[in-house]
């Protein structure tokens, strides 16, 4: 009761989230999986065609989409990422924890760089991404439970919340197959400047950005062309 009133998440203290139905392992080491992610996977589901997509999880933290993509679609190879090596421990356990251990492959580093010469060059089906995405100006005014616990690795995107965007943007051409689609989790205020930066890619087309259950744009769909 102290920890929770000092607005420590409750989560950290259960050590326990829902996701899509199913219960995740939550630790300080990962961010907290919120109901808005569930819209990368509501899109990766409506898009996807092929019964053994690959699909790469950037930033996988907890695991939950990796997790998720893993068990919706059992034909998937799934490849997911972290900078942290504690994250990445949470995610594992959590892939073994529904039975997905053996079908995800998990690396450390830095966005797309842990994929590099691991042949998936050109033939990823679905780069899916809840990047950070939140400036440093706007730390300040977040909830404690937030600005206070999550790991600022998770939430903190630059000056103006978009680096990790800019990279997405400018890298994963290099991997997406033609067709295939970028899924990424943007923030408030973010849409018209994300645009603008998606309008100047040379092999990425702009598909839509989706709004959550409250109405924010939050699901930016791209799809890599030639």
């Amino acid at each position: 009761m102290a920890r929770r009133a000092a607005r420590e998440p409750l989560q950290y203290l259960t050590g326990v989230q829902e996701f899509w139905s199913l219960t995740f392992e939550v630790t300080p080491a990962v961010l907290i999986p919120r109901p808005e992610t569930e819209g990368l996977v509501e899109a990766f589901l409506r898009l996807n065609r092929a019964p053994e997509p690959i699909v790469v999880d950037i930033g996988t933290g907890s695991g939950c989409l990796a997790v998720v993509a893993a068990r919706e679609i059992p034909g998937a190879r799934v490849y997911a990422s972290d900078v942290s090596a504690e994250a990445l421990q949470v995610a594992r356990r959590n892939a073994a924890a529904h039975a997905v251990a053996g079908r995800i492959d998990f690396r450390l580093g830095d966005l797309l760089e842990p994929f590099r010469g691991a042949g998936l060059d050109g033939r990823v089906d679905f780069i899916v991404t809840n990047p950070p995405y939140v400036s440093d100006a706007d730390l300040p005014g977040l909830m404690p439970e937030v600005r206070d616990h999550e790991p600022r690795a998770a939430l903190l995107g630059g000056p103006d919340g978009l680096e990790a965007h800019r990279r997405l943007a400018r890298e994963s051409p290099e991997f997406l197959k033609t067709g295939g689609h970028l899924l990424a989790e943007i923030g408030l205020g973010q849409e018209s400047t994300l645009r603008a930066l998606y309008a100047g890619q040379r092999r990425l087309d702009l598909v839509a950005i989706l709004p959550d259950l409250a109405g924010i744009p939050r699901v930016l769909i791209a799809c890599a062309r030639p």
